[in-house]
């Protein structure tokens, strides 16, 4: 996997993470990074912009990292995990974009929530662009992967969680809910919404107010919102 940017490179290097191979753009000038290449002994080729601009999907600021593809954890060992609070966790219902992805991941390293489940299929997955737009945060989360989110409420269920599914159809103001006790907040497509079989299976629905023209939130922000009202509720 491909990751780019200054700060992700610079946070790659802190936590020592496996790096196989850095690419840097032609005239790159970083004194901090160079000094961190010669002591690492990483194998190292300069590109041109072109070249740089084609193996990354973003603005890379002239250096590129090859690292091992993300390990995904597994759901039992998550909810067996007694090294983490994970009365909270966050379900992801087919986002596509990778900048909501990653503001997400983000968001969730802030308040303090440990967990977060993606479906294998239809979903975006940890790329070089989650990696610079969570802002090195995905190494501190624990990212579940799961062949059927279906399924997956039904094991959360069964763990005494609570599913609130955030929805603009048969919903209640996100105020009006208690938050108390095992909470699963899924969030869904950035277009669609979540789906049908996963509304049908979530406890409550819920919606923002909108008091604008706009109908809709971007799926980061609704993430946000109904986060921070978790934690609020449960204080």
């Amino acid at each position: 996997m491909y990751v780019y940017g200054r700060n992700v490179a610079k946070d790659c290097f802190e936590k020592k993470e496996k790096i196989q191979k850095i690419f840097l753009q032609e005239n790159f000038q970083d004194k901090e990074i160079f000094s961190f290449i010669e002591n690492a002994k990483i194998p190292l080729q300069f590109l041109s912009k072109r070249e740089m601009d084609h193996l990354s999907n973003g603005v890379h600021q002239g250096i590129i990292l090859s690292i091992p593809d993300y390990q995904y954890h597994d759901l039992k060992s998550i909810l067996e995990d007694s090294s983490h609070d994970n009365d909270v966790i966050v379900l992801l219902d087919h986002l596509e974009d990778p900048h909501n992805f990653g503001a997400i991941i983000r968001t969730c390293e802030a308040a303090g929530i440990h967990s977060i489940v993606v479906p294998k299929d239809r979903q975006v997955l940890v790329n070089g662009t989650v990696m610079k737009t969570s802002v090195g945060t995905v190494e501190n989360m624990n990212l579940v992967l799961v062949s059927n989110l279906s399924q997956c409420i039904d094991q959360l269920k069964d763990h005494g969680y609570w599913i609130v599914g955030t929805s603009l159809q048969d919903s209640v103001d996100y105020r009006e809910v208690d938050y108390q006790g095992k909470i699963a907040i899924v969030i869904g497509n950035e277009g669609a919404g979540i789906s049908h079989l996963v509304s049908k299976k979530c406890d409550f629905l819920v919606k923002i107010p909108m008091y604008g023209k706009t109908n809709s939130l971007n799926a980061s922000v609704a993430a946000g919102i109904m986060i921070y009202e978790v934690i609020r509720n449960r204080k």
